[in-house]
């Protein structure tokens, strides 16, 4: 039976200066949140292991995130954050790699001002340079970069990519195009596989629930299969909106009428097979 593992989470020592993007609308989440804190948590809805998802874009974070997984049995990987635009990346990527933990890279593309930033030549320098790494490339996006996001997969066909968040669709307007359209077409591409996470802080905080989800839901499901989705919590981040097991609850309460097999992998057998843990 496979292990049941939280694919996106972040762990961090608050402080305002780096987290400036926690308002006052998420100050619950104005405090450090740490592994001991995260072993509660994955307690609470039986969950055996986690990937470990960077918050701030700099290399002390990701050293950290693997300091922390090293010491925990709890964490069995991390995507971390590195230059990957930067002239001497592939000098980083070489150092990073030789941690069996590191399992992927992220940049928070959806913050950058440039909608065309994942079509800039340095930034695809970089992507091609992880190609001799067995690192997954994990793409954070709004829904309107799917165009461009798209583009970009489709230069890197020997890549593994895992979009998070279902690419952070419009659930609170009730919007689903051009959303729909554009998932779809992406995930035509069997080298891209979607996190199941990041849902409700998307949706109205106060009066979402699995009805509202759903249409959402069965997109991707149709999309991508049960094989190449992935659950994730995107605690602490989504404690602006249900708690952790709650979460799981609702993945649990959506695909209780799959296969045994499609629960296992959706629920930790996918986020094994394709982060290699």
């Amino acid at each position: 039976m496979a292990k049941r593992i939280d694919a996106h989470h972040h762990l961090w020592r608050y402080s305002a200066e780096e987290y400036g993007w926690i308002d006052e609308s998420m100050k619950e989440l104005r405090r450090d949140f740490l592994p001991k804190d995260l072993a509660a948590e994955m307690r609470s809805a039986g969950v055996d292991g986690a990937i470990t998802v960077q918050a701030r874009q700099t290399l002390e974070e990701t050293h950290w995130l693997l300091e922390l997984a090293g010491k925990s049995e709890d964490i069995h990987g991390v995507v971390g954050w590195a230059p990957i635009a930067a002239e001497d990346f592939v000098r980083t990527l070489v150092q990073l790699a030789e941690d069996p933990k590191l399992k992927g890279l992220r940049h928070i593309v959806q913050a950058e001002p440039d909608d065309n930033f994942l079509l800039r030549q340095d930034f695809n320098r970089g992507i091609r340079q992880m190609r001799n790494t067995e690192l997954v490339y994990d793409i954070l996006i709004y829904e309107k970069h799917l165009p461009q996001t798209i583009q970009f997969v489709d230069r890197h066909p020997e890549q593994r990519f895992v979009l998070d968040h279902i690419a952070k669709p419009r659930i609170r307007e009730g919007m689903i195009e051009p959303w729909s359209v554009r998932i779809r077409e992406l995930a035509q591409r069997e080298n891209v596989a979607c996190k199941l996470s990041g849902m409700v802080t998307e949706a109205d905080w106060t009066s979402w629930g699995l009805e509202g989800l759903r249409p959402y839901f069965d997109v991707v499901v149709e999309a991508f299969g049960p094989h190449r989705l992935i659950a994730g919590s995107d605690w602490p981040v989504c404690l602006v909106a249900c708690r952790y097991r709650q979460w799981f609850g609702v993945l649990e309460k959506y695909f209780e009428g799959f296969s045994s097999e499609e629960r296992e992998g959706v629920f930790g057998g996918n986020a094994e097979k394709i982060y290699g843990l």
